[in-house]
């Protein structure tokens, strides 16, 4: 029966990321580049500044740097680490190109995104922020798009619920621990006709109880916890996968070289292991967009509740999600490369694949390394699970017309779900999460295209009185 229904959503995550969805992708990418001039190069320092400083008189619920880390707790996580290492040994290294592409792409998508997210977010009368793709559709475009705007929603809570903020999140950090404490599963547990290791449960236990007390806490709790914990984990990272790149420089340019050959040529690198460009274009975007989440409609949610009345402003803030993703999931695939831990030969799969990088890699014992790896996939993980929460609970709020008995059902799920994640598959949970994002994206997709000269207009002019003020 479990395989059955593996194989079920196999088929559905093959129909539903086929080529149609990462043409469009790549299409809205590649056109928004050029009509807005390559924003995301010229324009990235301004972003960047932009980030740190909040606008004077500004209107919102949270600093922009708080809205941007609750984007960023719902980006860098799991995507980063574990799905990076799915991906490259779904497709091969080849497949990190495609993610990297498709994230400098989508820069200018999820630009568009923060920017129409200000634009067309509304505030009721306790001053309580309504905004994301919903809004935009069914102001922007009209009533008649309303339908459009349900589908992002329904979609939205589905994606929250069943792919990105629970199941794949918790199991990162479970198996992440049992690698720590019981890699060989010594101590275990029949848990639901099966043998679990005790760290499985213990963790997935405490995360969900943990995670329940944020949730609760709204918005400005996930944002408070996020601008604490984000900025920490990530120089953490960071800094340790540059020392594993400063250790095995010698075998970059190599690791490069499998990057770029396994991406037009993946027969040559992998051995014949991966059939087409096809099947590594389809891994590497798929968990590129789990990744930076550029189209899929989420870090507009977050963006609508700055304290800013500048839609371009925000828009160049939300971009830097997607800076920050290219750099993690950069550092974390040439880690994977060098190390050959994407070798479908060991036989490891999810978090034990970068998990097997750093203990290869680092000059401390495998033990250290491990730890270092548990620490900074738990953290990213969590606030994943929290900020996907806030993005999953706008979309049931939207689908009830503020129901707010609804949207309690809908949490208290939610956290049901996340006590499940840890005795599901790791194949299962992906392929969950890549079918409900890419079925999410679609109708945002579609919204964008339709609203992009609105966008441009609104750069545009806004950069006009930019170079007006700066002239005086």
């Amino acid at each position: 029966m479990y395989d059955q229904i593996n194989n079920l959503v196999l088929r559905a995550d093959n129909i539903v990321w086929g080529l149609p969805l990462i043409i469009l992708l790549l299409s809205l990418g590649t056109f928004l580049t050029f009509r807005l001039k390559l924003l995301q190069v010229f324009h990235l320092p301004k972003a960047l500044k932009y980030m740190l400083k909040d606008e004077e008189g500004g209107e919102g619920e949270v600093s922009t740097f708080g809205a941007l880390c609750t984007a960023l707790s719902a980006t860098i996580g799991t995507g980063n680490i574990v799905g990076v290492a799915t991906a490259v040994v779904a497709g091969g290294p080849g497949a990190l190109f495609w993610m990297m592409v498709s994230a400098f792409l989508g820069m200018t998508t999820k630009y568009a995104e923060g920017l129409l997210a200000i634009k067309y977010r509304t505030v009721d009368a306790k001053g309580h922020v309504l905004g994301g793709p919903f809004y935009y559709i069914e102001h922007g475009l009209g009533t008649k798009w309303k339908p459009l705007a349900k589908m992002f929603a329904f979609f939205g809570m589905f994606a929250g619920i069943f792919g990105t903020g629970t199941f794949s999140q918790i199991s990162g950090i479970t198996s992440a621990v049992k690698a720590v404490f019981d890699p060989d599963s010594v101590a275990t547990v029949n848990f639901l006709g099966r043998d679990y290791s005790i760290c499985v449960l213990v963790t997935g236990l405490l995360i969900t109880i943990a995670a329940a007390m944020v949730i609760i806490g709204g918005l400005k709790r996930i944002s408070s916890f996020s601008e604490i914990v984000i900025p920490f984990m990530a120089i953490t990272y960071v800094v340790t996968c540059l020392l594993l790149l400063i250790l095995n420089a010698s075998s970059i340019p190599d690791a490069f070289y499998q990057i770029f050959r396994g991406a037009f040529d993946p027969k040559a690198v992998t051995g014949g292991a991966i059939g087409s460009v096809i099947v590594v274009a389809q891994k590497g975007i798929a968990r590129g967009i789990f990744s930076n989440e550029a189209g899929l409609g989420s870090a507009p949610i977050a963006a609508a509740a700055a304290r800013t009345n500048e839609p371009v402003r925000q828009g160049l803030v939300t971009m830097t999600g997607n800076f920050f993703t290219i750099i993690i999931c950069t550092m974390t695939g040439l880690c994977i490369v060098i190390t050959d831990a994407w070798n479908p030969l060991k036989g490891l799969e999810a978090a034990e694949i970068t998990s097997y990088a750093f203990k290869t890699g680092l000059p401390f014992p495998a033990v250290v390394s491990a730890t270092i790896l548990m620490l900074c996939l738990s953290f990213f993980a969590f606030t994943t699970i929290t900020g996907w929460n806030y993005y999953a609970a706008r979309c049931a709020e939207y689908l009830s017309n503020g129901n707010k008995t609804f949207v309690k059902v809908f949490n208290g799920l939610y956290i049901a779900a996340l006590f499940i994640g840890p005795y599901l598959t790791a194949d299962l949970l992906w392929n969950c999460a890549d079918v409900f994002n890419g079925l999410m994206a679609l109708p945002n997709l579609i919204a964008i295209f339709l609203l992009s000269p609105i966008v441009v207009s609104e750069t545009n002019d806004y950069f006009k009185r930019l170079a007006a003020k700066m002239g005086k």
